[in-house]
């Protein structure tokens, strides 16, 4: 066809009134989807950097005063990141299942206007009303703290230290960011103090260390026991206690802690927060010192209306003083029982506990405290001061199997495996990991016999260093540590120099006789094992992470055959943080029974496992392969 015919047909296209028509349709229809994608991704972006929600506060008039007064809960969270892999800061999703849970059994959270109005007018609170906060005015707590917020219409103080919103870290909240959050009408500020800085410190081997900030104080962590104070809570004192500072000298170095944190608050917001967060509490006053506790005390007054002064119980009722306020600080590692467990016997009230995955509950009988089934996990908490106990439902008969289940429990308390057990599980043959040991029992009434018992580290064959290696360890890493935060080149030589000459000194090893070193236990410290029990007829071998326990241990068979897993609560352990945690959970994760009829474990049978399978299996596979990538990013990135 020639150029000119083709012409000719493009023509007599044109003139056709219906394909004219379908061709403008064609435009119209790409042009509107072209505009509703734009659209789309303006909106996407939009909700990114501002929100669409307003907080709804709770309808004042419906609340009726009573005779009982419900008071409300304090819950304070150090900081909030993605994963929650730190020893402080709770994951995204962790704290949308604590605060959800506590949204769906009827808490709204209150102001600290609310608060104030509670006191000073005898306005009625909410039955279950919540006053939460987040501490320290973290970027990243903003970030994912708020969406959960927005999700739930929950309201959050947001507590900063004021050297901090003026200081260079980003990692801290800014001015005008603190301002666009007030704005959001989800937070509301609040204040930790002007400084968080440590005094009078003394490491585990009674060396005197003296005062440090933040950065020193989390790099030498491990090597401190519960010899310090904050910056507001005592005299500046040397090595032997004794003051290094005159009255005159504290009260004018506390007056510009106070100062300052008036001025940077009215310079920026105009005003100075409400509430008040007094670090650290629970002195009954508000110091360890008197003449400290009357200074502090005059400016607190004089500066805020209200002062959480108390911290490890969260409940406040009117016979509280609004200058002795408590809260409690949860933990990133607590299971939302955990949580719910606390908040029970703190209020006296009941609370629903959380068990779970429905379908599978009919798997498990809990004799005491609290269990969660959550996808492959098993998690028992106890009663406060006390234990937990659950049976594995219809195994009543099971007297030589192979037990497999990755332990997760914080290596402070017992995670307990019961076999061979009755009814009640007062006879049976219980393996235990126990304040960082394995310890096997055979218990008959109240009667507790041990058949064994080592610690994990011996176990696993990790080297045990003596108290010399120990003591040069820490004072080698407190010298390296003053040298990297030396405020001259001078200064720095001079520690760095130090650390090293400690490092080269001689020290005794347990191989020579010296003494092992035995570290404090923490509640804090987290534990991760996978445990494998053999048992046939009475024989018993244990493995640790595939390390051989006790190897063809010599055990009774007591006639039974029921299974129970079991946490206990062990009251000698320490915190630094947190200091009335008197819950514990032990962790199961595909806790897994089998026969042990076979040569091969591969050849058992399954009895019972907490593992998912099928399609379930896949899904939370994936999401672990995600979960895991994310991470990855989120470290290295």
């Amino acid at each position: 066809m020639s150029d000119k015919d083709t012409l000719g047909e493009k023509i007599r296209a044109l003139a056709d009134e219906g394909y004219s028509r379908r061709k403008q349709h064609f435009k119209a229809l790409r042009t509107l989807i072209e505009v509703v994608v734009v659209a789309l991704l303006l909106f996407v972006l939009y909700t990114l950097f501002f929100s669409l929600k307003t907080y709804q506060p709770y309808d004042s008039a419906a609340i009726t005063p009573t005779e009982k007064d419900t008071g409300f809960i304090s819950l304070s969270y150090f900081g909030v990141d993605h994963i929650g892999d730190t020893s402080t800061l709770i994951g995204q999703k962790q704290l949308r299942k604590h605060l959800k849970e506590l949204h769906d059994q009827g808490y709204v959270t209150v102001t600290q206007q609310d608060i104030l109005d509670y006191y000073k007018t005898g306005k009625p609170l909410p039955p279950r009303s919540l006053y939460l906060m987040f501490e320290d005015g973290r970027r990243d707590t903003a970030i994912f703290a708020q969406p959960v917020l927005e999700e739930l219409n929950y309201k959050a103080s947001i507590m900063s230290y004021a050297e901090n919103i003026e200081s260079m870290d980003m990692k801290f909240l800014k001015p005008s960011e603190l301002s666009e959050l007030e704005d959001s009408t989800f937070w509301e500020l609040g204040t930790n103090g002007y400084r968080m800085e440590y005094i009078n410190v003394f490491d585990l081997y009674g060396n005197y260390i003296g005062e440090i900030d933040p950065l020193r104080y989390a790099m030498l962590t491990p090597y401190l026991g519960r010899r310090y104070n904050h910056y507001l809570m005592d005299y500046i004192r040397d090595k032997e206690n004794v003051p290094k500072e005159s009255y005159e000298h504290m009260r004018r170095r506390i007056t510009y802690d106070f100062e300052r944190l008036r001025d940077i608050y009215t310079e920026n917001f105009g005003t100075v927060p409400h509430a008040y967060v007094h670090m650290h509490g629970n002195t009954g006053k508000f110091a360890n010192n008197n003449d400290v506790s009357a200074v502090n005390e005059k400016w607190i007054r004089e500066l805020f209306p209200m002062a959480f002064n108390r911290e490890g119980y969260c409940f406040n009722q009117r016979n509280s003083s609004l200058y002795d306020l408590t809260r409690m600080q949860p933990q990133p590692y607590w299971p939302i029982n955990h949580l719910l467990m606390r908040i029970r016997y703190d209020i006296n009230q009941p609370i629903d506990f959380v068990s779970g995955d429905p379908s599978r509950q009919d798997l498990w009988m809990l004799l005491k405290g609290a269990a969660e089934l959550e996808k492959e996990t098993y998690t028992l908490t106890t009663l406060p001061e006390d234990t937990a106990l659950s049976k594995v439902h219809n195994l009543d008969h099971v007297t030589d199997l192979r037990v497999s289940a990755r332990l997760q429990g914080n290596a402070f308390g017992a995670q307990q495996i019961c076999l061979r057990a009755n009814d009640d599980c007062s006879t049976c043959l219980c393996i235990e990991l126990i304040n960082n040991q394995l310890l096997v029992l055979e218990q008959t009434g109240s009667t507790r016999k041990e058949l064994y018992r080592e610690k994990l580290p011996v176990i696993l064959g990790e080297p045990i260093p003596s108290v010399e290696e120990a003591r040069r360890e820490a004072e080698t890493q407190e010298n390296m540590t003053f040298a990297r935060y030396a405020t001259s080149a001078d200064q720095a030589a001079e520690y760095y120099g130090r650390a090293e000459s400690r490092k080269e000194m001689p020290a005794a090893t347990v191989a020579d006789g010296a003494e092992p070193y035995e570290p404090v236990q923490s509640f804090h410290r987290r534990g991760d094992h996978q445990v494998q029990i053999d048992l046939k007829g009475t024989s018993l071998t244990v493995l640790i992470d595939g390390k051989e326990g006790p190897k063809d241990l010599a055990v009774p068979q007591t006639g039974y055959g029921n299974i129970f897993l079991g946490a206990s609560w062990q009251g000698e352990a320490w915190s630094q943080r947190n200091l009335a945690d008197d819950v514990y959970d032990a962790v199961f994760e595909k806790f897994t029974i089998l026969t042990n009829i076979k040569e091969d474990i591969k050849d058992e049978k399954v009895l019972f496992t907490t593992e998912l399978t099928g399609f379930d299996k896949f899904l939370f596979r994936a999401n672990e392969i995600w979960e895991s990538i994310l991470f990855w990013f989120l470290r290295n990135a």
